[in-house]
């Protein structure tokens, strides 16, 4: 979040004020700071708008604390809207490419990772054609049928603990999305996903669309 941010208020240029809308039901707790950056406990998406609201003046963060659900997806994703998926289940996936193909302008970036490997997806619709597959293709049955639930939908008793993973990792795989989106910005996005391995040092760009 840090680095798009500085490079939404510092390099890049728009007519109107730049909002940035943090989406997350979640707390962060202190067993989680391997891994993850806030300044304070509490709601992820209230916590971190309130740094980053003092770090980039220029910048409008707005909170949202809650899950992302088919019930208020069409309210919190609209068109034109550019998405940075960073979700561990693929339930919520799944809501957000349901999304995605309904409306006519949309980019999706997806990250996802295991502890040492992971890939980036992109999904552009461009006046009511997919530019990118969709998350949920027939490419990633894992989202196109998901096993797992939305977190909205757990109660207490079902809560489930998150895989180990890796901060390293986590930082390649959001560098490779920022590094899609400045594709996209530069007209050069011509890829569906990025493979990466952290060990190996591969970064592998894959085009499964016809056309992109």
């Amino acid at each position: 979040m840090p680095c798009l941010a500085r490079f939404l208020q510092y390099q890049f240029k728009s007519e109107k004020p730049v909002r940035i809308f943090l989406i997350d039901g979640d707390n962060f707790e202190r067993k989680n700071a391997a891994r993850q950056d806030f300044a304070e406990i509490g709601n992820k998406a209230m916590v971190k708008c309130r740094e980053s609201a003092r770090r980039f003046k220029s910048l409008q963060f707005i909170p949202r604390q809650e899950y992302l659900t088919p019930e208020n997806v069409e309210f919190l994703i609209d068109e034109g809207d550019i998405v940075f998926v960073g979700v561990d289940n693929f339930a919520t996936r799944k809501v957000i490419s349901d999304r995605a193909v309904q409306l006519r302008d949309v980019l999706v970036i997806s990250g996802g990772n295991e502890y040492t490997d992971g890939n980036v997806r992109f999904h552009l619709r461009v006046r009511g054609k997919d530019i990118t597959l969709p998350l949920a293709n027939s490419f990633h049955p894992e989202v196109m049928s998901p096993r797992d639930k939305n977190p909205a939908e757990l109660g207490c008793g079902e809560m489930v603990e998150s895989q180990p993973q890796l901060v390293l990792m986590n930082n390649l795989v959001a560098s490779h999305m920022l590094a899609g989106f400045y594709a996209y910005l530069e007209g050069k996005l011509d890829y569906d996903e990025v493979y990466l391995d952290l060990l190996t040092g591969q970064a592998r760009p894959v085009r499964r669309s016809a056309k992109c």
